[in-house]
């Protein structure tokens, strides 16, 4: 009955976070956006948040005022990436905990083909690695104990892997099974494409293709991975190019959010770290 959304909410947090989504809503309902249920206008705020509460101080996470206020915000000018917004206290690279992770972070990406425009957000807080998929080289990720270089988190699961076969029947720890449960990489792709309920379904598919491609591993078990995927304009288009795009940008997004993302709390950011 519903196919249309007013705002998409993303933020920190953990589940505290999620109070952001009101300042928003109240934002939209004082200028009257909403779906229509006749006694009153309720916007439709589809949104999303990430673990960073082990990043500086758990208190300080998103509130309806800050909500809000990033409505004021908003603009047509070019997105601020790296530390901001969502990306403040996410990392990636856990795989060895928080002393061997780096930081991440909010990154953007747009593609132009013509009049058509495909374009992407990422909030990027992944167990996993950050991959260049132009390279295949690692650029972000769990740092090696030897304080050179990256340990490479599929490397590491797999010894782990190994180790518990040859210890069978010998009872593991917690931390020689899982990975920090501190994770979750969030999404936006975007097009002027003209797009029905179907259809942005399929691109937001065709869309975690490029976490796959610049995350590695992705979608764990302690990960909560998401992409939302919006309709805004009136050109025609095939859906399987917009995913097919969608998928390119987005991957390029997850790789700018580490690129552009500063060094927090003693956590390095790619451009301090050598």
């Amino acid at each position: 009955m519903v196919d249309k959304v007013h705002a998409i909410y993303l933020g920190g947090g953990s589940a505290f976070g999620l109070a952001g989504a009101d300042g928003v809503m109240r934002w939209l309902e004082e200028r009257g956006h909403g779906f229509d249920v006749l006694v009153a206008k309720v916007p439709i705020v589809p949104g999303a948040i990430l673990f960073d509460l082990a990043l500086g101080n758990a208190k300080v996470r998103p509130d309806a005022a800050a909500g809000y206020a990033a409505c004021i915000a908003a603009s047509t000018a070019l997105v601020a990436e790296g530390n901001v917004g969502a990306g403040t206290g996410a990392t990636v690279g856990k795989i060895m905990g928080f002393p061997h992770a780096m930081k991440g972070g909010l990154g953007s990406a747009c593609r132009r083909i013509g009049d058509k425009i495909i374009a992407a957000l990422v909030a990027v807080n992944a167990a996993g690695d950050i991959v260049d998929p132009q390279t295949g080289q690692i650029v972000a990720g769990a740092r090696h104990p030897s304080g050179q270089g990256f340990a490479d988190t599929n490397a590491v699961l797999t010894k782990t892997l190994q180790q518990s076969s040859q210890s069978w029947g010998r009872r593991t720890t917690p931390q020689e099974t899982s990975t920090p449960r501190t994770n979750t990489t969030l999404g936006v792709v975007a097009t002027n494409i003209e797009l029905d309920m179907a259809g942005v379904t399929k691109v937001a598919q065709m869309a975690h293709d490029g976490l796959a491609r610049s995350i590695r591993p992705v979608h764990t078990m302690t990960d909560g991975d998401i992409v939302f995927a919006l309709s805004l304009g009136k050109e025609s288009g095939d859906i399987s190019l917009v995913g097919a795009v969608a998928a390119e940008v987005l991957a390029e997004a997850v790789v700018r959010a580490v690129r552009a993302a500063e060094s927090l709390f003693g956590v390095p950011a790619v451009r301090d770290w050598q």
